[in-house]
């Protein structure tokens, strides 16, 4: 299997709702790094997993609408308690809708897996990987 990888960030406000989450339940930001990797069995006929500069922009436009903003003020997620967990599953629910909709170009219709890691710190991170 082949792999490349793009790595972004993005910086949000967000609280969470239950006792299971102490001090968070109020107010706080959080500052993601977020590492999206592609694979793919075979390389296209350029040799490529991604075209790069493709695969950066389309992150890019995926973070850009959580990318400083309230997650709580979020119509899309107002209901959610938006954990690292969670929010790395809609970074690789909105990548696949780009590859789908062929802003990655036709020879992305190759990759057959994402994985999507967000790093909280140094010491934390959570990840979402599926096939595609």
């Amino acid at each position: 299997m082949y792999s490349l990888c793009v790595r972004d960030h993005m910086m949000i406000a967000h609280s969470f709702r239950g006792e299971v989450f102490g001090p968070a339940q109020r107010l706080h930001g959080a500052t993601y790094v977020v590492d999206l990797e592609f694979r793919r069995p075979a390389l296209d006929a350029d040799n490529l997993v991604v075209d790069i500069g493709l695969a950066g922009q389309a992150l890019r436009g995926v973070l850009a609408e959580f990318d400083y903003r309230n997650l709580d003020d979020h119509p899309a997620l107002r209901a959610q308690n938006t954990t690292t967990e969670f929010l790395a599953r809609q970074v690789f629910d909105g990548m696949a809708a780009r590859i789908a909709a062929g802003e990655l170009g036709e020879a992305a219709r190759g990759i057959t897996a994402l994985r999507v890691v967000l790093h909280e710190s140094h010491l934390a991170w959570a990840a979402y990987e599926a096939e595609l």
